[in-house]
């Protein structure tokens, strides 16, 4: 048999969305808390006092003193091929494509930068506490081979695919609507469903793709079974204004996307910064997913993605960092430009929605919270732990915090990649902080 683990820290994990259910339901936390830990999987959570009396001799347990664990942190939109241009001078979003983005990619044809690279990505993302992303390689295969290497040597649930982009980008990086078709499918043939990894049909978005390719890539993705689609969606609206250009006889950005058969369950749109009522309740009944990038958004000036109402109808939203057009791998700092986001819309994001957003509520967008996103018994035990003295400042503040709610909050604003002491994926250890 398999021999058990166990972590003892404090332990917060989300229940079910706090819109759906109140706070106060949302979630689970254990001030002195145990989590055992079985072959990959959760076997155990609860309180410590309780727990350790019935471990089996001779099990190991890691201490945690000054503490909390949490699920790890899931990113539903991110572009592993921009990592060394995050941080670039600022531009609206078409002019920052064709500034940084494309050049930028051009290089992931070759299979030794992209694994380098990919190996950059991974641990930034394990850094800062994301155990699970939904990425977009480049146009090239070898970006996405070279990625899916780097996660299945660490065990490491993730979905990525190769863009699709036969139009309206330079020649360097264009594909064919027939050989993005065959590319595409023999990634998926390489790589889905292997490990804890998943393949997504990766349009970059409906500007760069004709109607043919668009019709080709909806039919990959009814192809196979829990394939993923993603793309973006209405960030931008010099890009909307494209689109109806491009697109004359459809009667919007996301009905180009259902014409070709792209939406449907598993389906991610990033962004949606600006969509209609109508859009809003398509997503909601076709059970599709909107990554909410609220770093990237305010970077190049899209605008502020009205979380409440396109939970309203339904859809499902996960948490994106969208870098290299975000400024921070960190979904701490995520969530903290989150929490400014509605506040300049006069709302509020409550610090337990804000753990729902970046665990449980991305599993569920990304149709995963029967494996990941919380830390319920069977469930794959990714998780990260998060320190309470990781600065100075953060060490005070906490030690004039008086409730849980207090601490996540201010953890959500001050914390960063510093405050990820370590990150397990499976049970295992894949990034711990030096001392």
């Amino acid at each position: 048999m398999p021999q058990a683990k166990a972590f003892r820290a404090a332990l917060l994990h989300s229940l079910a969305d706090p819109r759906e259910v109140g706070i106060e339901a949302s979630y689970e936390y254990f001030e002195d808390g145990l989590l055992v830990v079985e072959d990959g999987k959760v076997a155990q959570i609860g309180a410590a006092a309780e727990l350790l009396a019935s471990l089996p001799a001779g099990t190991e347990v890691t201490e945690y003193p000054d503490a909390l664990i949490t699920p790890g942190f899931i990113d539903t939109h991110i572009h592993y091929p921009q990592t060394g241009m995050i941080a670039s001078y600022g531009e609206q979003l078409l002019d920052w494509l064709n500034t940084y983005t494309f050049p930028t990619e051009r290089a992931f044809g070759d299979a030794a930068h992209a694994g380098e690279v990919a190996e950059v990505f991974l641990k930034e993302l394990l850094r800062n506490g994301t155990t699970t992303a939904l990425v977009f390689g480049s146009v090239h295969k070898e970006s996405v081979d070279a990625f899916f290497e780097a996660c299945e040597k660490r065990n490491l649930r993730m979905i990525a695919g190769k863009v699709l982009m036969d139009r309206n980008a330079p020649g360097y990086l264009t594909d064919t609507a027939e050989s993005g078709y065959a590319d595409s499918k023999a990634l998926i043939e390489r790589w889905h469903g292997k490990g804890r990894l998943h393949y997504a049909v990766t349009p970059r978005f409906a500007p760069t793709s004709t109607p043919e390719q668009l019709t080709l890539a909806g039919k990959l993705f009814q192809e196979y079974p829990d394939l993923y689609m993603h793309t973006h969606l209405s960030e931008n609206r010099q890009e909307i204004e494209w689109v109806r250009e491009l697109f004359p006889e459809r009667k919007g950005y996301l009905d180009v996307y259902d014409h070709h058969g792209l939406i449907g369950a598993r389906s991610v749109f990033a962004h949606g910064v600006h969509l209609c009522d109508d859009e809003c309740q398509r997503l909601g009944e076709t059970g599709s997913a909107v990554a909410f990038c609220p770093t990237s958004n305010l970077f190049l000036g899209s605008g502020l993605f009205d979380l409440e109402k396109v939970e309203g109808y339904g859809v499902r939203v996960g948490l994106g960092t969208d870098v290299g057009a975000g400024t921070s791998f960190s979904q701490l700092q995520s969530l903290n430009e989150a929490y400014k986001v509605m506040q300049l819309q006069g709302k509020k994001l409550d610090p337990f929605k804000s753990l729902y957003l970046a665990t449980l509520g991305g599993a569920r967008a990304l149709y995963l919270d029967d494996r990941i996103g919380n830390l319920q018994p069977g469930k794959e035990a990714d998780f990260v732990v998060l320190d309470y003295k990781a600065t100075p400042l953060i060490d005070f503040r906490l030690s004039q915090a008086t409730t849980l709610e207090e601490k996540l909050f201010a953890l959500t604003i001050l914390g960063d990649d510093r405050a990820v002491k370590e990150t397990y994926a499976a049970g295992v250890s894949v990034h711990r902080k030096e001392a």
